[in-house]
């Protein structure tokens, strides 16, 4: 079915780091999810008011606050595909994940008050009797639900969007909610054990915590977040492929929406190299990078030693001391500028988010100690610096 309608709604379906593309996802996404929960407000609505059943008719307007959350979220898929403006030279696509930080909020409410509702049950006991008509409702709502977090999660993971993530998680929370419910009426049936309450709490406390999860996720992007492993190999790999790079540091990527990000790299270009050449070069890919990728990169150029051995052999040497004392430890942007009676050697030294202060004043003072016991003549000048790579997840 989830093929079905992305085939037969979504023009050109593959094309899925499109902005065009994206927001058609989000249309039909936003669209089946308020088509869903109308439906099953409705048929629960008639049999509520038929049956005189305050319980159905309740739950009838429960799937009509969910529609909120489709709604919410096709508005913000709708505000993300705007283009940039004067006031807004980046785009919208941030709008995104401010809607999925509102349909995490409705998460986290649905948990509050579900944990409210066992809680107010612990303390007063209510019996439970069992009628098919409203069981099959639960069972009917629960199976619509199922489905819809599916179709939401998996359309959600295939244009990398944070709001059809967090949609998908509110209906599992429905689905938990309601699944409790109808557990606790069969085992009210079988064996008299009146558990509703009891597994609601439990049931409620994950709803919440799903929720919070939810909006930290939505929000490290917003606050900003490190580079991913993949991406940064991505992006370093396909630059150091070209003739004339001889490596690559800083890579920074600033994110603007799912499909809109901005970059900056220190590529190194072998000294002496005509800098027409050189800015050829580099000015060819960062219009590969962007034709392939989508990314606006922008290249500054650093220049490096390499043909002078001597060089190369002390920068050999600044790599392993500094490696001998962590192997966390790195270093870029090497030169060397000999004065009269002495060898100033200047780098940045990457340090480990891990270190505190007093460790990174402590390695910084071994590695110009060591150094200077190689050899009385070098002095450092090192630049404190820090990686913008996040951790590596398996």
């Amino acid at each position: 079915m989830t093929e079905f309608l992305v085939r037969r709604f979504v023009k050109d379906y593959e094309q899925v780091h499109q902005t065009a593309v994206r927001t058609r996802y989000g249309i039909l996404s936003s669209s089946v999810g308020i088509f869903c929960n109308i439906l099953l407000f409705l048929v629960k609505l008639l049999i509520g008011l038929a049956l005189h059943s305050i319980a159905v008719t309740a739950d009838a307007f429960n799937n009509l606050s969910d529609a909120a959350s489709s709604v919410i979220s096709f508005v913000g898929v709708k505000m993300a595909s705007r283009p940039a403006d004067e006031g807004h030279p980046f785009g919208h696509g941030r709008m995104e994940y401010i809607a999925a930080f509102i349909v995490a909020f409705l998460v986290i409410q649905v948990g509050f008050t579900f944990f409210k509702s066992s809680f107010g049950k612990i303390l007063h006991p209510e019996s439970i009797t069992f009628e098919w008509v409203p069981f099959l409702i639960l069972a009917l709502s629960v199976t619509v639900k199922v489905w819809m977090a599916l179709f939401n999660r998996k359309l959600g993971k295939r244009i990398d969007s944070k709001v059809m993530l967090a949609t998908a998680a509110d209906s599992m929370g429905d689905v938990a909610t309601t699944s409790v419910t109808i557990a606790a009426i069969l085992v009210y049936r079988v064996s008299g054990w009146n558990i509703d309450a009891y597994a609601g709490l439990i049931v409620s406390v994950l709803v919440i915590w799903a929720g919070i999860s939810i909006a930290r996720e939505t929000l490290e992007p917003l606050i900003g977040e490190p580079i991913d492993p993949a991406l940064y190999r991505e992006l370093t790999e396909f630059v150091e492929s070209f003739d004339g790079i001889e490596g690559t540091h800083d890579l920074i990527v600033h994110n603007y929406g799912p499909d809109r990000s901005m970059a900056s790299i220190h590529a190194e270009v072998p000294g002496g190299v005509d800098i027409e050449k050189a800015h050829e070069i580099i000015d060819h890919i960062e219009r590969r990078v962007f034709a392939e990728k989508g990314i606006y990169l922008v290249i500054h150029m650093d220049p490096v030693e390499m043909r002078d051995k001597w060089v190369l052999k002390i920068r050999q040497m600044v790599a392993d001391t500094i490696r001998e004392i962590d192997p966390a430890l790195d270093f870029h942007d090497f030169q060397l500028v000999r004065e009269d009676d002495q060898i100033n050697l200047f780098f940045d030294m990457v340090m480990p988010y891990g270190y505190s202060e007093e460790m990174e004043d402590a390695a910084r003072l071994q590695v110009l100690e060591r150094i200077r016991e190689k050899n009385p003549c070098f002095r450092c000048m090192i630049t404190m610096d820090k990686s913008f790579v996040g951790k590596e997840t398996h």
